[in-house]
C-alpha cells in the first residue's frame, strides 16, 4: 500500500500505487480543478449568484465539476454537487435539462455521497453509452427556490457548457501484459505494462482518467513532469518515498498510470507494482499528454479475483449496471 501526498520529498526505490484500502491525502475526487493537472482544492462551479430561500427552509447550494468551456473525455459525467444532502430528487430532476449537440439527452440521474470538502451529496448524469466523441454538452439547472425536500430549499440555479474531445479508450490486457490505447476507434499506441502483485492487485473494471500530477504543498502550482509523491504505508518492511513523474490518477484510493524507471526489467512481463499500472517513462509522457479527464481505460482481467473497483472509489461509475443507474442510487425522483 502507499499513500500518496502532495508534499515534495527525496525519491527512494520501489514500485508505487495500490487498488485498495490506501491512505490518499491527496485523494482526487469530484472538486478537481479542470483547469490544473493536479488535485485541486479549488471550489467547484456555480455559475449563478445565491439568493435567499424562505426563512423557514434550509438553503441547499449547487456546483458542479465541470468548467464552462473546457474539454473532456467521453466518459465523464455530469458532476454537481450539493452543500446539503436533498432528501426529494423529484423538482431538481424535473427541472434540469442536459443537452447533447442542441439535443435532448437520453441519459440518468444517479445520487450518492460526496467526499468533496464542503458538500454532501453528488448527483451524477450520464447516458447509458459515452457521450459522442467530439461533442457539445449544455447543463442548465434553474432549481432556485425549488424543493429539495421537506425543510429544504435549492438557493441558486446553475448553467455550464463543456465540450467532449476525441475518443480515447485504453484497454489493458492483463494476460499480455500489454496496453492498447485507442482514439476514435484507431489504435494510436501499444504499451508494454506491469500491474499490481497478487497480494496488491489492481482493479478489474472500467476506470476514468481523474487527474494528472499534483501540485506544491499550499499552492495550486502544478508540480514539474507531472509528478506525485508516493510514500509506502507505516510499517511496511521495505519503505519508500517516491517523487513519480508523469502520473495519472485512475482510482481515488490510489491507482495510478505513471512512470517507473525502477522497475523496466518486469514492465511487459511480471505484475510487480502495488496496484499501479506501470509504464517505461517515454511511455507515461505520452500518455499523460495524451489523456483528458474523463478518458476511459478499461481493465478486464487485471485480477484474478474478479475484485472490480467500486463506483463510490473515484469515477467508478461505468461499473454500475445501467438497470441499477436508472434507480437513482440513494436518492430517486421516481
Amino acid at each position: 500500500m502507499v499513500t500518496v501526498t502532495p508534499a515534495v520529498s527525496a525519491p527512494a526505490n520501489p514500485s508505487a500505487g495500490t487498488a485498495g484500502g490506501v491512505t490518499s491525502t491527496s485523494a482526487i475526487s469530484s472538486n478537481t480543478s479542470p483547469n490544473t493537472t493536479s488535485p485541486a482544492s479549488d471550489a467547484p462551479t456555480s455559475s449563478a449568484p445565491a439568493t435567499p430561500t424562505s426563512a423557514a427552509a434550509t438553503p441547499v447550494r449547487v456546483a458542479t465539476f465541470e468548467g464552462d468551456g473546457e474539454t473532456y473525455g467521453i466518459g465523464i459525467a455530469v458532476m454537481t454537487l450539493f452543500t446539503v444532502a436533498p432528501t426529494d430528487a423529484a423538482a431538481f430532476e424535473k427541472a434540469a435539462i442536459v443537452t447533447v449537440n442542441g439535443k435532448p439527452a437520453n441519459g440518468a440521474w444517479f445520487w450518492e455521497d460526496s467526499i468533496v470538502p464542503g458538500y454532501a451529496t453528488e448527483a451524477l448524469y450520464r447516458e447509458k453509452n459515452y457521450w459522442p466523441a467530439n461533442s457539445t454538452i449544455d447543463v442548465n439547472l434553474p432549481i432556485n427556490g425549488l424543493s429539495a425536500g421537506a425543510g429544504l430549499q435549492y438557493a441558486n440555479s446553475l448553467t455550464v457548457n463543456f465540450a467532449i474531445g476525441d475518443a480515447h479508450i485504453s484497454h489493458v490486457d492483463n494476460s499480455q501484459h500489454m496496453m492498447t490505447v485507442t482514439s476514435n476507434d484507431a489504435v494510436v499506441k501499444n504499451f508494454p505494462v506491469s500491474l499490481g502483485y497478487a497480494n496488491t492487485p489492481t482493479y478489474n473494471g472500467t476506470k476514468l482518467v481523474m487527474s494528472k500530477g499534483s501540485v506544491a504543498p499550499g499552492t495550486h502550482t502544478p508540480l514539474p513532469n507531472g509528478t506525485v509523491e508516493m510514500k509506502s504505508d507505516p510499517g511496511e518492511s521495505s519503505p519508500y518515498d517516491l517523487l513519480v513523474p508523469w502520473s495519472v490518477r485512475i482510482t481515488n484510493s490510489g491507482e495510478f498510470i505513471h512512470a517507473a524507471s525502477w522497475n523496466g526489467k518486469n514492465i511487459g512481463s511480471r505484475n510487480t507494482s502495488h496496484g499501479c499500472t506501470n509504464l517505461n517513462v517515454s511511455d507515461a509522457e505520452w500518455f499523460y499528454n495524451f489523456s483528458l479527464l474523463g478518458d476511459v481505460i478499461d481493465y478486464p482481467n487485471a485480477n484474478t479475483k474478479g475484485t472490480v473497483q467500486p463506483s463510490w472509489d473515484g469515477w467508478g461509475w461505468w461499473n454500475v449496471p445501467w438497470s441499477q443507474w436508472t434507480g437513482g442510487g440513494q436518492l430517486s425522483a421516481s
